[in-house]
């Protein structure tokens, strides 16, 4: 056993510093998260395939800074996440979001055309009309040229029209990593593809073309390891996949969600063993707590 250190603060300390005392504070969700940045280290040291799974709402605030340094530094092989990433990653690049506050009435922000996302507001012309606006002629320009495409493939080939240095999206295609979207439509990207495609119905995205992608990282890389943000499609679809080759080797899950619920967004990694999603001997941890506190200490410890 190793004793409980005091943290020693001062006014120089740099954030992997920071972390280093976490781990030998002993205690608590910070003993949690330096035992999840040395599993990133050392998913990094071995060479594994990396995942990053995230849901959209963390892109509609500062946050989406960290997820697209992440992908311009190639720290993850391959993205999974929603349709509304690529909804806040396009609509952000194009316009304003908010500061705002969770106390707001949302009556009053409905009469006034504002949408609100827990605590940020999105004026409603600056998410689905600009998005409109400005995607619809860019899928067109990508429907008169492909007649069937992956949901990874669509990332890339709008991000290749896109110029912003701050988008996930434009990173990915300049990177060559892959972002699955398994539920494509469910966003405004997927409202205007779905417009799109009464003009060109011969045009289509196939998610199986995914799954093939899927299937062939799961079975042509010995190890693998995931960065978890949240649950739902995202996170599962990590965790499915994975099972076909025995688990994860490493997995990092953040989450706020209890576990009593049965949700799978509560659950933690070690139910996941359970269901040969994540090996008996991996290494893997669940840190409970708020990611956009979280993932810039994440970010700031392994870059």
């Amino acid at each position: 056993m190793k004793p409980v250190k005091d943290i020693n603060l001062k006014s120089s300390i740099t954030v992997k510093e920071l972390i280093k005392q976490f781990s030998a504070a002993g205690g608590f969700t910070a003993k949690k998260l330096a035992t999840a940045v040395e599993i990133l280290q050392k998913m990094e040291e071995e060479n594994c395939f990396k995942f990053l799974s995230f849901p959209a709402c963390i892109i509609s605030t500062g946050t989406r800074g960290v997820i697209k340094d992440f992908v311009k530094k190639k720290k993850f092989d391959a993205v999974i996440t929603t349709c509304g990433t690529l909804d806040h990653d396009l609509a952000r690049i194009w316009a304003n979001y908010y500061s705002g506050f969770f106390e707001a009435d949302d009556v009053e922000l409905h009469k006034k055309g504002i949408h609100r996302l827990g605590n940020v507001f999105i004026p409603q012309k600056n998410y689905g009309g600009v998005i409109e606006k400005k995607l619809k002629p860019i899928l067109m320009s990508i429907a008169e040229k492909h007649e069937e495409l992956s949901t990874y493939e669509l990332v890339w080939e709008i991000g290749k029209k896109l110029k912003s240095k701050d988008s996930i999206i434009y990173w990915a295609y300049k990177n060559k990593i892959p972002v699955f979207v398994p539920g494509i439509t469910d966003g405004a990207v997927g409202l205007q593809l779905f417009m799109v495609m009464q003009d060109y119905p011969d045009f289509k995205v196939n998610v199986f073309k995914d799954e093939d992608k899927l299937a062939d990282i799961v079975f042509s890389n010995e190890k693998t390891g995931a960065l978890m943000i949240g649950g739902g499609i995202s996170k599962h679809h990590v965790i499915w996949w994975n099972q076909f080759k025995d688990g994860l080797d490493y997995a990092v899950y953040v989450t706020t969600a209890p576990e009593w619920d049965g949700s799978l967004s509560g659950a933690r990694m070690r139910e996941a063993v359970s269901w040969g999603k994540v090996k008996e001997k991996a290494r893997y941890v669940t840190v409970e707590g708020d990611a956009t506190v979280l993932l810039p200490l994440i970010g700031a410890s392994i870059f």
